[in-house]
């Protein structure tokens, strides 16, 4: 089943993903403490959004799935 917003939202996921995974690299060579509380908001940031969209994602789906039983039940 293709989903023009869920195909959105994994791309999202993926943006996310991609930022996380640098955000800790940097975080890892970084020794300003201040630097790294910076990261670590950033870091915390984009585990909410990816939570958001998770969220968002399984409620589609199951809107999705809701309304293709109604259609087959026709």
């Amino acid at each position: 089943m293709r989903d023009p917003y869920l195909d959105e939202l994994k791309d999202d996921f993926d943006t996310y993903s991609n930022q996380l995974k640098k955000l800790k690299d940097k975080l890892l060579k970084t020794k300003s403490p201040e630097l790294q509380s910076k990261i670590v908001k950033q870091i915390d940031s984009l585990a909410n959004k990816m939570e958001n969209n998770q969220k968002q994602s399984v409620k589609v789906t199951k809107s999705r799935i809701k309304e293709l039983k109604k259609k087959s039940k026709r």
